[in-house]
Formats: structure tokens, C-alpha cells, sequence
């Protein structure tokens, strides 16, 4: 029997192809860039594994065109005379219902394959990229811990479940699965990632920017998200610190410029440049060099996290396709795919509403906007420190409009769970929230 890395049965037009197979299985599952390898099977060989494989591909382009590139595959997928077991017409099947952007219908399949086989932790991958997306942790955590029996060999698995228990605010939990994974395995980015949250959200920052720090030697031969995510995680842990000058060569020589087209590249480069600005360091002309690579993005409308980003980058550069995308995504929402309409109707669109007010310094109808979106915010995907960009735009509103007493409880919770940080602290210690603090007498 043919194989994949993980033990599930494949078959192939190509015997070449195995290991081509194997590239984008185990490369997806190692946030590894040999997934692109696929493309080049698909040229010749019509399995219905291949194909699948790399229409996937392309859909992690979160754009339209996307799909465009994806629907030749699949159609040579259903069309494939090459034998197939149901596992793999079953994620054949998921990934043509994400093509059609029927996120509901994909998970369901892959939640089917994954109780049939569960090690196919490709298809667990998948399913926790659409959970995700979705703003449910708990599903993420749940499709980890169901293949943890069958799969408790793969330091991967455990990767993964350490983000689903972080994502769940488990954070002991979370520690836990992320270090068993570098037992057995220290090249685990995704072990890695899950515990730059846990130490992020700990306050643990000076140990946070260590670990990330000795663990980049193994940042090599992955994908472009894996790679300038986990620098920008490196990043929060020096910004918090308020060493912009590293901040600012880590966005310089690894969080942008890996592949600029790509839409995770993108907002991490928006989202850290925003951060350094609102702890109030100069970034220079960097916001063009962005916005260059964002305006085509007006009318994408993939992922409503993605479009808030994507709105404040061409905002924050004074590019008029921000009022482009804002019309875009006004005239989306309503229509948008049922199980993501309420999302894009009542977080994003108030939402992008206050980020471009923020942008453009109309600061109390940003503060109002976003309030609006923010107690929903978990409903357009995204990790919690990715989202709380969002919540640091909204106190920044609220103090430069003058509700600096708002503001100043949302600091003073934050500064109480990371007493390290000098950002917060130098918040803190701002004219408007200085005053508060001495009339509260705290010093």
C-alpha cells in the first residue's frame, strides 16, 4: 500500500508523485514551503489526491483569484479515472465546498474524516484553519484532542492542540502540549507559535523574547505566514519592551519582504506597524511600500479580519482605495455566505468604520465605531493577539477624544496582567492617564 507521511492510504497516477504528495501533506502539517512542489505534479498526474492537494494550494491565497486557480483541479478531481478511497474524495469534497465558500460544509467533511481517520492530520490542519477563521476555539481544541489517540506519535499533533487550549485561554495546558512537542521535535514552529501566546499573554516578556529568539535558528524552509509570523511574534515580545530600534529592523529584514503578495505577509505588516505607531514610534514611509502591495485588495472580501487590516494599512498611507474597500465591504456584507454574514454585517463593518476614522484622525467617531464592533470582535477569526490590535486602536481613540477615564481602566487591566511592560507603563504614565492615576493614588 501507498502512503502518506502520516500512514493514510494514497493513490497516484505517477509513482513520482508519491513523494510530491508527501511534500504537501507533511510540508502543511510542518508549515513547511515544499507544499508548492504539488503544483508541479498537478500538470501531469489527475489523481484525485494530487489535484485536491493542489487546488488547497491556491485557495491559501485568501483572495478571489484563488478560486479561480483552484476549479480546474478539482474538476479534474471529479473527473479523475485514477482509483481513490473515500478519504480522499471525502477532502477532495472539502476542498471543492471551500471553493464555493461553503466553510460550513467543509468542516463538516473534514470533522467525518477526521472520526474515520484520525491521522489525517492534514485534514485536521485544514478543518482547524476554518474553525479559526471562524473565531471557534473550541472546535479547534475538540478535532486536536480526537486524534490524539491515534496520533500522539507526530510531534505536529501536539503543536496543534497547544493552540487550540491557548486559543481556549488553557493556558497551563497549552505550555504543556508546545513543550512535548519540542521534546520530541525541536523544529515545531507551530509548538513555537503557540508558546510565544502563552507568554504574551503571561506577561512573561522578557522570557518571551529569549525563547523566540533562540528558537528562529530554526526558522528555515518554511512557508512565508510561518516564517514572518513568528518574527512578528519576536517582535511584540521587543515592542513591549519599547526597543523600536529592534522592532523596527525585525519588520525591516523578516516580517516584510518574504512575499509581499501574500495576504498574511500583509496584514502582519500592517498590524506591526500600527502597534509601533501607537506606542508612539516613527515608521517612517514604510505604510507606502504596503499600501502598494494592499490596493489591489479592494475587492476581496475572503475573511472580514483580513479586510480590517487591509482597510487601516491603505488608510494609514492616505490612499483613496481605503475608501474603496470600505464601499466594497458595505455592499458585501448583507450578501455575504450565511455562516459568516453576521460577522461582516455587525463586527467588520463598524469596524472598518472606526479604523478609518482612527486613520484619519476623526478619533470620537472611532472610538464610537469600534465600540460597536469590539464585544463581538472573537466572530472574525484571528488569534487574541492578533485582535487585540484592534483594542489598542480603540483606547488610543478613546484617549485622543478625550475619554481618557474609559481608557485608562482598559490600561490598567492590561498593565496589571504584564506588569514587564514598558509600553503599557509609558501608557500609563501619558498626560491623560498620568492625572488619572495620581487622582487615584496609584503611583
Amino acid at each position: 500500500m501507498t502512503a502518506d507521511p502520516f500512514g493514510n492510504e494514497i493513490h497516484v497516477a505517477d509513482e513520482a508523485s508519491v513523494a510530491v504528495v508527501d511534500d504537501f501533506i507533511g510540508g502543511f502539517v510542518a508549515c513547511e514551503a515544499r507544499v508548492v512542489n504539488i503544483l508541479g505534479a498537478a500538470e501531469h498526474d489527475d489523481s484525485v489526491i494530487v489535484q485536491a492537494c493542489a487546488a488547497a494550494l491556491h485557495l491559501f491565497a485568501e483572495s478571489p483569484a484563488g478560486a479561480v486557480n483552484a476549479r480546474p483541479h478539482l474538476a479534474r478531481a471529479a473527473a479523475s479515472s485514477v482509483p481513490a478511497t473515500e478519504r480522499e474524495r471525502r477532502f477532495a469534497r472539502a476542498v471543492q465546498a471551500w471553493c464555493e465558500q461553503d466553510i460550513g460544509s467543509a468542516i463538516r467533511l473534514l470533522d467525518e474524516q477526521l472520526r474515520a481517520h484520525p491521522r489525517d492530520l492534514a485534514s485536521l490542519k485544514l478543518a482547524q484553519y476554518f474553525c479559526f477563521n471562524l473565531g471557534d476555539a473550541a472546535a479547534m481544541l475538540r478535532l486536536a484532542l480526537g486524534s490524539h489517540d491515534a496520533a500522539a506519535d507526530v510531534p505536529h499533533l501536539h503543536g496543534m492542540t497547544a493552540f487550540g487550549y491557548e486559543q481556549c485561554h488553557q493556558l497551563r495546558a497549552a505550555e504543556q502540549s508546545a513543550r512535548r512537542a519540542l521534546e520530541m521535535q525541536s523544529k515545531e514552529p507551530w509548538a513555537h507559535h503557540a508558546l510565544a501566546h502563552v507568554m504574551l499573554t503571561e506577561g512573561r516578556i522578557a522570557e518571551g523574547r529569549a525563547f523566540m529568539q533562540d528558537a528562529s535558528a530554526l526558522w528555515v524552509g518554511l512557508n512565508s505566514f510561518m516564517e514572518t509570523h513568528n518574527w512578528w511574534h519576536l517582535a511584540l515580545f521587543a515592542l513591549e519592551q519599547r526597543d523600536d530600534a529592534a522592532v523596527l529592523a525585525l519588520y525591516d529584514d523578516h516580517v516584510w519582504g518574504v512575499c509581499k503578495e501574500y495576504s498574511q505577509d500583509q496584514i502582519g505588516a500592517v498590524s506591526l506597524l500600527a502597534r509601533l505607531e501607537l506606542a508612539g514610534a516613527d515608521v517612517g514611509d514604510r505604510w507606502q511600500d504596503v499600501a502598494d502591495h494592499l490596493a489591489p485588495r479592494t475587492h476581496d472580501q475572503t475573511q472580514p479580519f483580513l479586510d480590517m487590516q487591509y482597510l487601516y494599512g491603505l488608510a494609514r498611507a492616505g490612499r483613496p482605495e481605503a475608501d474603496a474597500l470600505l464601499r466594497a465591504v458595505e455592499d458585501f456584507a448583507p450578501r455575504a455566505p450565511s455562516l459568516t454574514r453576521d460577522a461582516w454585517q455587525h463586527v467588520a463593518l463598524p469596524a472598518c468604520r472606526g479604523l478609518l476614522a482612527h486613520a484619519r484622525g476623526e478619533f470620537a467617531r472611532a472610538a464610537e465605531a469600534l465600540g460597536e464592533a469590539l464585544p463581538r470582535l472573537e466572530a472574525i477569526g484571528g488569534s487574541h493577539a492578533q485582535r487585540d490590535l484592534f483594542e489598542q486602536i480603540q483606547i488610543d481613540a478613546l484617549l485622543r477624544s478625550g475619554q481618557a477615564e474609559r481608557a485608562h481602566a482598559l490600561l490598567r487591566a492590561r498593565a496589571a496582567a504584564s506588569p514587564a511592560s514598558v509600553r503599557l507603563r509609558r501608557l500609563l504614565s501619558g498626560p491623560a492617564c498620568a492625572t488619572l492615576s495620581g487622582a487615584n493614588g496609584e503611583s
